[in-house]
């Protein structure tokens, strides 16, 4: 339980911050096209899209990272 809960820290922190560099990069080509800084729907919703898609593929891999990591760790102690 404890490893899955630090996998899920490590992944919530990469997806949000992802998914808000997404967004912003999002606004700034907005901006640079229309000349108008208006926040729509699409953009929310392909920012939570990208932090959606980067959460679960980070909480995968850092499920086994965290695993391999403790499993190293308990074959150094047991010696």
């Amino acid at each position: 339980m404890k490893l899955t809960l630090k996998a899920c820290r490590y992944a919530i922190l990469t997806a949000l911050i992802n998914g808000a560099l997404a967004l912003a990069l999002m606004l700034l080509v907005e901006f640079s096209l229309s000349g108008s800084l208006v926040m729509t729907r699409p953009f929310l919703i392909a920012g939570l899209l990208v932090a959606l898609v980067i959460f679960v593929a980070q909480f995968f891999r850092q499920l086994r990272l965290c695993r391999c990591s403790d499993e190293a760790g308990s074959r150094i102690s047991s010696r």
